[in-house]
């Protein structure tokens, strides 16, 4: 059994997270979305606890353009993505299928037409879920929620 694993269940047994909440983070873990590494229980537990307010996309390049550091950050507000998700009921009936076959083309199989405020609601959940980290040697990528 993994230390996230474990971890997990402990926190359950001690009651400081949910029976949904321990759902939640072992469906996470099999989907490969939570890393092997050790996780403090209490960023572990909070994770899917706390309400999201922003996606973060944090880039370091330490050797930027003409030798200077070159850092970016990115604070997208979810409301601004959730305004951005009903503007798909907008979409004139023909564009939307066209981006729809382009999608499935991709492999995403999604209907743009439909969103509900629950799909919304779960997509905007999935994302407490949602920590990239890419070190490439020459700089960082991180994206996360918070």
């Amino acid at each position: 059994m993994s230390d996230n694993r474990k971890k997990i269940l402990e926190m359950l047994e001690s009651k400081k997270i949910t029976v949904e909440e321990a759902m939640k983070l072992l469906g996470a873990i099999d989907r490969g979305a939570m890393p092997p590494s050790d996780i403090p229980s209490e960023n572990l537990a909070s994770r899917l606890s706390r309400k999201i307010k922003y996606l973060r996309v944090l880039v370091d390049n330490p050797d930027g353009h003409n030798g200077e550091t070159g850092r970016v950050n990115v604070r997208v507000p979810v409301s601004l993505i959730r305004a951005g998700m009903k503007f798909t009921s907008l979409i004139p009936h023909e564009a939307g299928d066209q981006v729809e076959q382009e999608l499935r083309k991709r492999g995403i199989n999604i209907n743009v037409k439909n969103f509900t405020d629950e799909d919304i609601d779960e997509l905007i959940e999935s994302l407490a879920e949602l920590e990239v980290d890419v070190d490439g040697g020459q700089g960082k990528v991180r994206v996360f929620a918070e």
